[in-house]
């Protein structure tokens, strides 16, 4: 893929999770699930590369925090997420391990890294597990449904999803 089009897919990519992040939620008992970066940070993983994902993760998480829709903790848990599934997808090239590194690199690195924001930035009380839950929920649901957009891709026009990722064999 050219240079022109990583940053017009990158471009789509964070207007999509911008207007989206807030608005479809999946409701898992008391709490509500955003999948939406999630699912984002797979599709960029695998499509664009870890620079243009953790860019793509870092501008959805600033413009959200922007416009009041987002919190400091997006910043973390997105970035940290959208590269190490850029890296697992580097070096095995399945696409379920796209999915495992960002629930793996959001769902626990990054709750751990959101830590220490509440704690000295905000001023808040938490546990150091105290986020896992929620962010495990969330990016296992996003990165779900990230594996089975790729996979339907990956069945239906295997060539054009091959042709358009960074890493093809």
């Amino acid at each position: 893929m050219r240079k022109t089009q990583k940053l017009t897919l990158t471009a789509m990519m964070v207007a999509i999770g911008t207007l989206t992040s807030h608005m479809f939620y999946i409701p898992v008992g008391f709490a509500k699930v955003f999948p939406m970066q999630h699912l984002i940070n797979v599709l960029s993983a695998v499509l664009l590369g870890p620079y243009y994902a953790v860019a793509q993760a870092l501008t959805v998480s600033l413009l959200r925090n922007m416009m009041g829709t987002g919190s400091l903790f997006a910043f973390p848990g997105s970035m940290i997420g959208a590269l190490l599934a850029s890296f697992v997808y580097l070096k095995t090239r399945k696409l379920y391990a796209v999915a495992l590194g960002e629930v793996f690199g959001t769902g626990i690195l990054g709750a751990i890294a959101s830590y220490p924001i509440a704690v000295l930035l905000l001023g808040r009380e938490a546990t150091l597990f105290g986020f896992l839950p929620a962010f495990l929920f969330s990016s296992l649901a996003g990165a779900s449904i990230g594996y089975m957009v790729l996979a339907i891709l990956n069945k239906n026009a295997g060539r054009v999803l091959q042709q358009n990722s960074t890493y093809t064999k």
